[in-house]
């Protein structure tokens, strides 16, 4: 038994609440380093500030997935619960956020944002496979990479469209400005009412439904019971690295975050250990030992794509923390956090994200499939990737702002092929039962190396370039050329 073909309407129900999530995501990424540094952070602590972007994704993604597998809550169905759940929070997060006091309450604030972001996001992509048949996958991802660039051309032009409608754009030292203010209360009606579209419009397949598509049961367990053969060595050796990165930042000051990291390595191992324990003993069927198994145990395919994704996503999160400073300093003079021409540059910025989103929804429908049918959708891959380097690399030669809309266009084309390409590949390869869990893992390395980045970059930046932020974005070309070798350790003939 074979789903039925999804008709244009159903591939735009089907995704259409990602425009609205995608909105908070803009939102919050061309934003949050102006509204720590207008309430007065300094730049080298942003990446500190970033790191709950990161963490509540590492958090929220695999158990979200995990339970959305395992839910079935009749007329409202699998996914579309977490979808409603996490956009009323998310909606309550955007209207709260721009009336933060101080840092600390901004800082708390994005915590909420994009835990509830994610909570309505991960489930997003299994529900694609959900409803699609595998000869769907590739469109079923380019219409929601293209609802995704939608998404964000709107969130990030928010601010601009307050300006030119006469809302103030500057604030005084230690407030934010009305233009942002407005923006993430309008986003957040539109990523609320998005998402509801998509809860109304569709109806989910049965457990029994999804069975017979499939012809297959659920693994029963499988996985965390395999997990009972393995020893405990591998926990160890993850805590041992933690307690690693301890000793270091103690040794050679580097900043705080990066205890983080040293930390979440000794968590990571405890919880590992304590999975194997469970599982010795009988219990396979609880969520610890679950993810951990099905961690463990991921497809081959899946572990290269996910090389690919830590290298790429590393990139990304560089260019959003940095690109409000960098352009503010080298294409707009100026550091002053409550300056006018500081408040113009993050307006260019949230101009150029909403251009290099605009790019990717044309070509994750244009570009991307005519590449794909010549080249193969992991060499087109590939093509993107390079995109990207060549995007990052020119803010080293444009210093005429407006310039840079030729690097948002590179980088508009990498943003697209990672958000349509990795998952249109894995997503054929992946068991229909366990979609949302290996999604959710899936996306752990796109927010590790977000939380790396969150973690070190600061360190690294304050010891060899204090005051230079525009050498971030050489990391960021580096890490996309080896994101580019990983890339060709990909099967080339994978579906």
């Amino acid at each position: 038994m074979e789903k039925p073909k999804q008709g244009f309407a159903g591939l735009w129900n089907i995704s259409f609440g990602f425009f609205g999530i995608q909105i908070g995501f803009a939102l919050q990424n061309a934003n949050m380093s102006r509204i720590f540094q207008s309430l007065g952070e300094d730049i080298e602590r942003l990446p500190g500030l970033w790191v709950a972007a990161p963490l509540t994704g590492l958090l929220v993604q695999p158990i979200i997935g995990h339970m959305s597998d395992r839910t079935w809550l009749g007329r409202l169905g699998r996914r579309r619960p977490y979808f409603l759940a996490g956009a009323i929070l998310a909606a309550i997060a955007l209207f709260v956020m721009p009336e933060s006091p101080a840092i600390w309450f901004a800082a708390m604030m994005l915590w909420i944002l994009d835990a509830s972001l994610n909570i309505s996001m991960e489930p997003f992509r299994a529900f694609v496979g959900d409803m699609l048949r595998k000869d769907q996958h590739s469109v079923g991802y380019a219409v929601q990479t293209a609802f995704i660039g939608a998404g964000a051309v709107v969130g990030s032009l928010f601010p601009t469209l307050m300006e030119a409608m006469g809302i103030a754009n500057v604030a005084p030292p230690g407030q934010i400005p009305d233009t942002v203010r407005y923006a993430f209360w309008f986003g957040g009606i539109a990523l609320f009412l998005a998402v509801l579209w998509t809860v109304v419009t569709t109806d989910e397949y049965s457990p029994e439904q999804m069975a017979a598509f499939e012809s297959v049961a659920p693994d029963g367990g499988l996985a965390s019971r395999a997990l009972a053969s393995r020893g405990y060595h591998g926990g160890l050796a993850w805590a041992a690295a933690g307690v690693l990165v301890l000793f270091v930042q103690h040794n050679f000051a580097l900043l705080r975050e990066v205890l983080l990291l040293g930390a979440l390595l000794i968590g990571y191992g405890l919880a590992n250990m304590v999975a194997i324990a469970l599982a010795r003993r009988g219990n396979d069927r609880n969520m610890l030992s679950s993810i951990v198994g099905d961690f463990s145990g991921m497809p081959p395919l899946m572990k290269r794509l996910a090389l690919v994704q830590f290298f790429s996503w590393s990139a990304l999160f560089i260019m959003w923390i940095n690109t409000t400073p960098i352009v503010a300093q080298y294409h707009f003079g100026t550091t002053d956090a409550a300056s006018a021409a500081y408040q113009e540059a993050g307006n260019w910025v949230g101009q150029l994200f909403a251009i290099y989103n605009g790019v990717a929804a044309i070509a994750a429908l244009t570009l991307l499939p005519w590449l794909a049918r010549r080249l193969g959708q992991a060499r087109t891959h590939i093509v993107g990737i390079a995109c990207g380097a060549v995007g990052y690399a020119s803010f080293f030669l444009l210093r005429d702002p407006t310039h840079l809309i030729v690097s948002e266009v590179f980088i508009g084309i990498f943003w697209a092929s990672v958000l349509a390409m990795p998952y249109a590949i894995l997503a054929s390869s992946l068991p229909q039962a366990k979609l949302g869990i290996y999604m959710g893992l899936f996306n752990v390395f796109v927010v590790v190396p977000q939380l790396l980045v969150a973690t070190v970059m600061g360190s690294i930046m304050k010891s060899l370039f204090p005051g230079e932020p525009i050498y971030t974005m050489a990391f960021a070309a580096f890490a996309l050329l080896l994101a580019m070798i990983a890339m060709t350790r990909v099967d080339h003939s994978a579906p």
